[in-house]
């Protein structure tokens, strides 16, 4: 089991998606996952940096002009730091609401630098096409090893659990939210009008959408059409449900709610001003109105691009540049989630978990930039965390050491082969929200493979 770290170990849904049955409101067991994923491989090592004296010097010999000064970082536990950007997460580590899982990756089954080196091509050990964009973006949302992998394990988990609603995104059409037999919703964001273009459901009747909800009431000959038919008044009718829920008023005093206070800080010109902070204010929207949304187990997928830095990833110094501007984005959009989950009174309900496509190699490349590698960081937020603490087995920060995948001069950048499976994370986090050991096994096949080391311990049951 990957050792705990607090001292010194380092538009409109598919049509398929449409047809699930209706619930009643929301109860008292409510819990909801939030994906927020990194697109374009987020370099964790300058997001969760050693800060143990000795460990941040090796860092710091390798990173050259990329590295972070110890003194700047983000205190998290002893041996831990944030970048200095996403100063807006420190009070949410305070309260124990946040924690670092280490060197996560995809992974068929424990594996070593040995067995890495001795695979021959197709070696199911090794994942699909290592250090690719799409392919381990694909084999993040799958929790798989293969590529082809159709569905994804937000999509596999939320069938397996017969939610109300399939995974409901602020992000685009995610792989994360499919499954077998649905799509997630694909929403936008506050302010956005929700339903068919020139037919909401304005005040006097409309008359255009009188006459649509007439024309799609009909009953239709062929199975096939009514089948037809039957979706899109199922969509109708998710849009009449929902659309409310899309306003936005910039005025904290109009939201009783204290959601819109809590993202003020983010509210410029009336407008939210990045699009994560705008995503998860929906989230923050339709926890607050679970019984509106309807069922009490829910996953969203909120993302973020911009990660795919090969060159200029900082700027005049280390603390400044491209890089920093994503991580302090994403902080800032965290914490005011953060503060709109504890005014709505649910914050021990949500649980806010980062993904990316990989890490980024340690050592930088010519132009101030990171290459694609494998093994990364990343972030747990909720109420539900075990605080105090980080999760997981921090890197050996050495190039060609046991963790680094090269051996050979030229290869040896630091692409680190992952401690933690996906699956292991992701049952970590499935566990907590509601699925069975069985249904684990079923939502992640690999898991098996990784024996009695099923549950990293970041959450309270």
């Amino acid at each position: 089991l990957p050792a705990k770290s607090g001292k010194n170990t380092s538009g409109l849904a598919s049509a398929s998606s449409l047809l699930l049955p209706s619930a009643s409101a929301a109860g008292e067991d409510y819990k909801a996952l939030v994906c927020l994923f990194f697109y374009g491989g987020n370099d964790g090592l300058n997001m969760v940096v050693p800060r143990d004296a000795t460990r941040h010097a090796q860092y710091a010999a390798v990173r050259g002009a990329l590295a972070l000064p110890r003194t700047s970082l983000v205190g998290l536990d002893a041996n831990h730091g944030l970048h200095p950007a996403m100063a807006a997460l420190a009070p949410v580590w305070a309260e124990g609401a946040l924690t670092a899982v280490h060197n996560v990756g995809p992974l068929h089954a424990p594996l070593s630098k040995a067995q890495y080196r001795a695979a021959v091509n197709g070696d199911p050990l090794v994942p699909d096409n290592l250090f690719s964009h799409s392919d381990q973006q694909v084999l993040w949302s799958a929790a798989a090893s293969s590529a082809m992998e159709r569905t994804g394990w937000g999509g596999r988990a939320s069938a397996l659990l017969g939610t109300t609603n399939p995974v409901i995104s602020f992000g685009g059409n995610a792989h994360f939210g499919l499954s077998d037999t649905a799509s997630p919703w694909v929403l936008p964001g506050p302010g956005s009008n929700f339903g068919a273009d020139g037919y909401f459901n304005w005040t006097p009747v409309n008359a255009r959408r009188t006459a649509l909800n007439a024309l799609m009431a009909e009953r239709q000959k062929s199975p096939l059409t009514e089948a037809y038919a039957q979706q899109q008044r199922s969509a109708q009718a998710l849009e009449t449900r929902l659309g409310s829920l899309f306003s936005f008023n910039p005025d904290p005093a109009a939201d009783p709610t204290g959601i819109t206070a809590a993202f003020a800080p983010l509210i410029s010109g009336g407008e939210i001003t990045t699009s994560v902070a705008q995503q998860l204010y929906q989230v923050a929207r339709f926890v607050a109105n679970r019984s509106t949304v309807q069922g009490n187990r829910q996953v969203f997928f909120v993302q973020m691009g911009g990660f795919d830095l090969h060159a200029n990833q900082v700027g005049t110094s280390a603390l400044d540049g491209a890089h920093a501007g994503l991580m302090g984005a994403a902080a800032d959009a965290m914490a005011a989630f953060w503060r709109a989950l504890k005014a709505i009174g649910m914050g021990n309900q949500v649980t806010v978990f980062t993904q990316s496509d990989f890490g980024r190699t340690f050592k930088p490349n010519d132009t101030n930039g990171t290459d694609h590698a494998w093994g990364n960081e990343h972030l747990v937020m909720g109420g539900a965390v075990q605080g105090a603490a980080t999760y997981g087995r921090y890197p050996t920060l050495a190039l060609g050491g046991p963790d680094d995948v090269g051996v050979d001069a030229w290869e040896l950048q630091g692409r680190w082969i992952p401690a933690v499976s996906v699956d292991q994370y992701a049952a970590t986090l499935l566990r907590w929200w509601g699925l069975t050991e069985p249904q684990l096994d079923t939502a992640l096949p690999n898991l098996a493979n990784f024996g009695s080391a099923r549950n990293l311990g970041f959450l309270r049951a």
